[in-house]
């Protein structure tokens, strides 16, 4: 932690009912060294325990969201406040539901500065527990990483912007210099707008996998991962339907060339049946080759596999859900359709 004098980062955390996660979060940002920094929780309308686990951490500053307007999301609006009382040279927007590494602070500050980048972002480590997460986040993280490379993001030579809210440092220049959120207000894909405005305002950004600083568990059951997909998917993609389609249609492929292959070879049709179940398996390595650039274990991206119809399914629901205007969130509802054009075309496999 810092005083005043000095200080170089201001962490804000934006928090609605979030008490299973703050703690784990406040405890390993307060045990930070090497950098001068302070942190901020905005408790943005908690009905359960969230500001009272904040309270418990000497030096973390707790303040209200205040009220939320039409034109503001609610996460938006609680950093937009956080923003307004921190006080340090970059800001870091974290999630509650992270897990910082010792250290990782002060090396993200200088990797920032190194860098030249206005704004750093790291796609934290995903932990993933049960049949659901297991099948469906390495999918969904694949195709982030097909549709954003980091290496594009990173190119100031590319149109291509994104970052991970889970992890989102900006200077504070750079933040007043292009409006802050207030310039996004009405965003649900509130990460990917602010690089936006950053990029395109010729700073620069840094984003990667940072595995090595933080971590992160998104979800802790199957609805929760299906209505914070469904909020967002839909707008990470420039066709959401015809890539649902072509993932469901590739999962087919796997049943239809595995279950037909096998059937043959047990009716004793060895040369077509053989070839059949080739096919489905050089499919099933296409499949997990592309899967493993989300960087999960190569046996969580074979199983993986599985969530090719569940991920069809969730960005199906996705696009219907904003097409219809009945987005939900965390108890809110955003019934104004919410547009995002991805700068690039999906990855075609």
């Amino acid at each position: 932690m810092a005083s005043q004098q000095g200080l170089q980062i201001s962490v804000i955390v934006p928090a609605r009912n979030e008490e299973a996660c703050l703690g784990t979060c406040l405890e390993s940002m307060v045990a930070q060294d090497g950098v001068q920094f302070e942190v901020i929780v905005v408790d943005d309308g908690s009905s359960d325990r969230t500001a009272e686990i904040a309270r418990s951490f000497s030096g973390v500053q707790l303040i209200q969201a205040g009220e939320l307007s039409a034109e503001w999301t609610g996460k938006n609006n609680a950093m937009a406040a956080g923003a307004r009382v921190a006080t340090g040279k970059w800001l870091l927007f974290t999630d509650a539901d992270t897990f910082h590494k010792p250290g990782s602070l002060a090396r993200a500050v200088s990797e920032a500065e190194e860098r030249g980048a206005a704004l750093l972002s790291y796609s934290p480590e995903q932990e993933v527990h049960g049949f659901w997460q297991k099948a469906v986040m390495p999918v969904i993280f694949a195709e982030l990483a097909g549709v954003y490379p980091p290496a594009k993001v990173s190119d100031p030579a590319s149109p291509i912007a994104a970052a991970n809210g889970q992890y989102l440092m900006i200077s504070r220049e750079a933040y007043d210099a292009v409006g802050g959120h207030t310039r996004i207000a009405g965003d649900l894909l509130e990460d990917v707008g602010l690089a936006r405005l950053v990029k395109s305002s010729g700073r620069k950004i840094f984003f990667r996998c940072g595995g090595d600083a933080v971590r992160t568990r998104m979800y802790r059951s199957f609805a929760q991962m299906k209505e914070g997909w469904t909020k967002n998917l839909a707008l990470l993609f420039a066709r959401p339907r015809q890539l649902a389609l072509r993932r469901a249609a590739e999962f087919a492929v796997i049943v239809v060339s595995g279950t037909t292959g096998i059937t043959m070879l047990l009716a004793r049709r060895f040369d077509a049946g053989s070839v059949i179940l080739a096919a489905g398996v050089a499919a099933c390595l296409w499949i997990w080759i592309r899967i493993r650039r989300a960087n999960f274990s190569r046996l969580t991206s074979l199983f993986a596999i599985m969530g090719l119809p569940i991920f069809a399914y969730l960005l199906q629901r996705s696009s219907t859900v904003h097409h219809e205007g009945r987005v939900l969130w965390k108890g809110r509802s955003y019934g104004e359709r919410l547009e995002h054009e991805p700068q690039v075309k999906p990855v075609r496999f």
